[in-house]
């Protein structure tokens, strides 16, 4: 496992966050999962970019890039609400399975690959749902060539996603992250792509993500 210690110690958080292993779609799909039901932090590396991205400050290797740094659970809500049950191995399959109504990243990545994959964002069921309908699975088998997902566990995973996305490029977030100099392309990509879709009709709502 990839353990990083909350206690203090001399041991850097970022390096042992960019030291972990990048699993494929298929690695992660496999039974037993690999990925633990725990609290944790992970980082999406990518082969291809999905769009034109400056990644001359991004951390880099074996031919992958990391773009995206993510959580599970979130922070406790302060209202006193139940925290969130969910763990990393829950959040890293929606990823890779979901639609982009479930999925930030996956809402990002077929917003800048639309084009390319020809896959557009739709309103569906009620209406009050996006997601790219039939196009998820075109996105999922994009991903499964070229985003690969690394992870590693911790107890307050908040605090340590806030320390990384301060101190490392990772242009495919947009939460506290409108320092990076791809969010205004990115939040315009997304806004167009739901522009587009609230103009057109809603579609009915096939069921599966993903997978």
């Amino acid at each position: 496992m990839n353990l990083i210690p909350t206690t203090d110690s001399a041991v850097d958080e970022s390096t042992l966050y960019l030291a972990a292993s990048p699993h494929t779609r298929a690695q992660v799909l496999t039974s037993p999962c690999p990925v633990p039901a725990t609290p944790g932090v992970y980082g999406w590396w990518f082969r291809e970019l999905p769009a034109e991205i400056n990644t001359s400050g991004c951390a880099k290797k074996d031919g992958l890039t990391l773009l995206y740094t993510g959580i599970s659970p979130s922070a406790p809500p302060a209202n006193g609400k139940a925290p969130s049950k969910q763990s990393i191995r829950t959040r890293i399959k929606t990823h890779y399975t979901g639609n982009a109504a479930g999925s930030t990243l996956r809402l990002t990545l077929g917003c800048l690959l639309s084009d390319q994959l020809g896959i557009e964002l739709r309103l569906v069921g009620s209406g009050k749902r996006l997601t790219f309908v039939a196009g998820e699975k075109v996105l999922s088998e994009w991903m499964a060539e070229n985003a690969l997902v690394s992870w590693v566990l911790n107890p307050e995973p908040w605090v340590l996603e806030h320390q990384l996305i301060s101190s490392l490029d990772v242009p495919l977030n947009l939460d506290a992250n409108a320092h990076n100099t791809f969010s205004p392309t990115l939040k315009a990509a997304r806004q167009s792509a739901r522009d587009r879709a609230r103009e057109l009709a809603v579609v009915p709502n096939p069921g599966v993500g993903g997978r």
